[in-house]
């Protein structure tokens, strides 16, 4: 996870540094021409920086096109392993600027370390080879004492421990570093996660406070929120507003002879119905029992009437008592509508239920109106 993660970075930064190192090794062609002058060996040498700069170059853009670090670590290998041997071959190509070459080997070896992205195994070993081949070469190329030796090897013994444990640091660090971090994105996916899970309860919850879990529509407080809207925006445009409630007629016989499962299936056509036959800006909601109401915006009490009347017919028409086809279902309903400004909600209400008692008494299935919208009228 964390090769994935520094993949990007590592192979920008691998582009960018093989461009710079390339660049760099190219430029000390000037000391070669110093120290060599013109000769096969200044074109020797210029040959080997030119290939060493190209192969960097090319390296640079395919690490930038396809340096997968996790899967082609060899691709960000080479250039190392080219780089160390080049430094190795100036030794016997210019044998007298050894001094100059300590140096340069000191650098690179930290270079490798600090510098260019890589694993540390990969870049502790390209280290060992340069090392190695630099001290092989100016052994067998430049007569080095073997004092001299001695030395250059415990300069760069301790270059590579100082290179190695500061790598080591560094990527421990970065390492740490990820794991918190992904610690962090765990515990805010488990934040997020929770969070939906309790807009999803939040919802649940709406969803059973606003909705009657048997028909579908709506509760009854939440009926009497959206009701109350209706009739303030009604009441503030000076638009008709009624409203009428429903009764089931001998609802408790059914629930006594049929069970109180055909009585639900009475329930549900019926609110079906309802449903069917109003108007989308129309609110409908259980009240209680086997009663519902209706508020129906922009509607005169004559209008309400007409579609009560088409409701009971519609009721009539349902066929939902399987055990006694021939039975028909019926509905009482009682009808309200707004007389003046200061009329408020339960006022309706209450004007509603008069009238469906008074249609009740009269002997259901049939639709009353409020005594108080006739006297109106």
């Amino acid at each position: 996870m964390y090769r994935r993660e520094v993949a990007p970075r590592v192979r920008r930064e691998s582009c960018v540094t093989l461009i710079v190192a390339a660049l760099v090794f190219g430029m000390f062609a000037i000391s070669d021409y110093h120290f060599v002058g013109l000769g096969p060996a200044l074109y020797l040498l210029l040959a080997m920086r030119l290939v060493v700069v190209v192969s960097c170059l090319v390296l640079a853009f395919v690490i930038g096109r396809v340096g997968d670090y996790s899967r082609r670590m060899w691709l960000h290998a080479l250039p190392l392993w080219i780089l160390a041997t080049a430094i190795i071959l100036i030794v016997p190509l210019r044998p007298e600027s050894l001094p100059t070459q300590v140096t340069a080997v000191v650098v690179a070896t930290m270079a490798f370390y600090l510098l260019i992205p890589n694993l540390l195994p990969v870049v502790a070993t390209a280290s060992l080879y340069l090392n190695l081949g630099f001290l092989a070469a100016a052994v067998m190329a430049a007569d080095t004492p073997a004092v001299v030796v001695l030395r250059i090897s415990l300069l760069l013994i301790m270059t590579n421990a100082v290179g190695f444990f500061a790598l080591l640091r560094l990527e421990t660090l970065q390492r740490r570093q990820f794991a918190l971090l992904e610690e962090e994105r765990v515990q805010n996916r488990q934040l997020v996660e929770e969070i939906a899970h309790r807009k999803s309860l939040e919802a649940q919850l709406r969803s059973v406070a606003e909705q009657d879990g048997l028909t579908g529509l709506d509760a009854r407080g939440h009926f009497m929120e959206r009701a109350r809207e209706l009739l303030q925006r009604a009441q503030f445009d000076r638009s008709p507003f009624s409203l009428f409630m429903i009764d089931v007629d001998h609802f408790k016989a059914i629930n006594d002879n049929w069970g109180h499962g055909q009585g639900d299936s009475v329930l549900k056509a019926i609110a079906e119905t309802c449903k069917a036959s109003l108007r989308p800006q129309d609110v409908i909601g259980r009240f209680g029992g086997e009663e519902f109401i209706v508020a129906l915006p922009d509607t005169h009490p004559k209008d309400a009437q007409m579609v009560a009347e088409r409701l009971q017919q519609k009721v009539s028409e349902l066929a939902v008592m399987e055990a006694i086809p021939d039975h028909r279902l019926t509905v009482t309903i009682g009808i309200a509508g707004v007389l003046d400004e200061a009329t408020d909600l339960d006022a309706l209400i209450h004007q509603a239920d008069q009238a469906l008692y008074a249609g009740k008494h009269g002997g259901r299935n049939r639709v009353v109106v409020s005594q108080e919208v006739e006297g109106e009228a």
